[in-house]
């Protein structure tokens, strides 16, 4: 599973991912990750994974329909984060679309750009607990292929601009 990593090799560049959801940490998770890829003349990637697991149930037309929709929304979010990314740092920015499971995405994502060098998440700052993402890379974190960097969700642009 582990391909080795080739950021430092000549032609490459280190990319940090950073997975987009409707979380309010994520944004935490944009703004750490677009800092320190600006510091370190990095790159970025967002991905943003599409569940499928109701698309079964659906008649052909309307799973075709909520697809559509799906892919829409999730162009809007990479877009708006992108925007956002450029305005912190201006570092290149990769968007990346996937469907089915969002862990085996990310792992699938990583193992296929030999760059990608750190996964960044944000833990959520609710009493709800660390977030669902978390919450699910957390029970593979001992076997992740990269280094994981995990955000404080209640940090500010002040705490995190003070400690990257």
């Amino acid at each position: 599973m582990s391909s080795k990593r080739r950021s430092f090799e000549t032609g490459h560049k280190r990319k940090y991912l950073v997975v987009i959801d409707d979380t309010e940490e994520c944004d935490r998770a944009v703004y750490w990750a677009a800092k320190r890829a600006g510091r370190t003349k990095s790159a970025m990637v967002l991905l943003r994974v599409i569940d499928t697991t109701d698309r079964d149930k659906q008649w052909l037309g309307v799973a075709d329909i909520m697809r559509a929709e799906a892919h829409d929304a999730a162009k809007a979010a990479l877009d708006k984060y992108a925007a956002r990314i450029k305005k912190i740092a201006n570092v290149k920015t990769d968007r990346v679309i996937r469907e089915g499971d969002i862990t085996e995405e990310i792992i699938r994502l990583i193992e296929e750009d030999a760059d990608i060098g750190i996964f960044v998440l944000a833990a959520g700052a609710g009493s709800e607990g660390p977030g669902p993402l978390m919450s699910g890379i957390a029970k593979t974190a001992g076997t992740f292929p990269i280094p994981l960097a995990i955000v404080p969700g209640h940090l500010s642009d002040e705490d995190i601009d003070a400690s990257s």
